[in-house]
């Protein structure tokens, strides 16, 4: 299956186009996720931290799936505290798979030669920018008022 790729014809500009925005894609959901495990993460982490000092007969109330059960702290802390674990394993995972991913989309840049406007413009004048902008420090803007 991987010979019959390199036997057909090359990719057009538009199918190149589309594979790089569809692994760009990709990249940014994986950071999305990532994101937005890191807010449960801190969440279940205050929760934590606030049941901790709580006597263990008290009720307590949990989301479960979108439904509210009343439950005592004794039971909810160890839940909490498997989850948590469960959540820093689960962005450990999703850490390396958005590297691995952010090199595959470089890599792919790199083999059909993508550029992206503006950053490697920017990345090759910016030394030139900032000995303009050294330069350049007496000018001022000034408003007329009507």
């Amino acid at each position: 299956m991987a010979g019959e790729g390199k036997k057909s014809k090359p990719k057009s500009n538009e199918e190149i186009f589309n594979g790089f925005q569809v692994l760009r894609a990709e990249q940014r959901h994986m950071a999305n996720k990532l994101s937005e495990m890191e807010v449960e993460l801190h969440e279940h982490k205050v929760v934590i931290e606030t049941l901790k000092n709580v006597n263990g007969d008290r009720k307590c109330f949990r989301m479960v799936g979108g439904v509210l059960c009343e439950k005592t702290v004794k039971d909810v802390l160890p839940a909490l505290i498997t989850n948590n674990v469960q959540i820093n394993k689960f962005i450990d995972n999703l850490n390396e798979q958005l590297t691995k991913k952010g090199q595959e989309v470089n890599e792919y840049k790199e083999k059909f030669n993508i550029k992206i406007r503006g950053q490697e413009d920017h990345a090759l004048n910016a030394p030139n920018v900032e000995s303009e902008h050294k330069t350049r420090t007496g000018n001022v803007l000034v408003a007329n008022p009507m």
